[in-house]
C-alpha cells in the first residue's frame, strides 16, 4: 500500500504522523510499500499517486479531488496517536481493499 502524510509544511509535523501512521498500519498488518511525508502544497498535486492519504482534520478538504478519484484520505486530530490513526482507519474501507 502506497502512503502519504502531509501537514502544513511537510517537515516536522508530517514526520511525527509518518511515524504513528507507519506503526499503526503496522500493528494492523497492513503491507506498506512506499511513505512519504510531506507539504499540503505537494501533497494536493500528488495524492492521486497514493493509495491512501494522511492528514490533520483542517485539512481534509484539501484532498477533496483526491476522494473523488477513489484515494481513501484519513483526517487526524492528534498527529501523534498511533491508537487515534488505527482507529480512524477501521472506520474507512482500508482493511477491505489492502488486507
Amino acid at each position: 500500500m502506497r502512503v502519504l502524510v502531509s501537514c502544513a509544511n511537510g517537515s516536522g509535523t508530517s514526520l511525527m504522523m509518518k511515524k504513528s501512521v507507519e506503526k499503526a498500519l503496522k500493528e494492523l498488518g497492513f503491507n506498506i510499500t512506499n511513505i512519504h511525508h510531506c507539504a499540503i502544497s505537494e501533497g494536493k498535486s500528488t495524492a492521486g499517486q497514493y493509495d491512501v492519504v494522511f492528514c490533520p482534520m483542517n485539512f481534509l478538504n484539501m484532498f477533496d479531488d483526491a476522494k473523488k478519484k477513489g484515494i481513501t484520505v484519513v483526517g487526524v486530530r492528534n498527529v501523534m496517536s498511533a491508537k487515534e490513526i488505527s482507529e480512524r482507519v477501521q472506520e474507512t474501507e482500508l482493511a477491505a481493499k489492502f488486507k
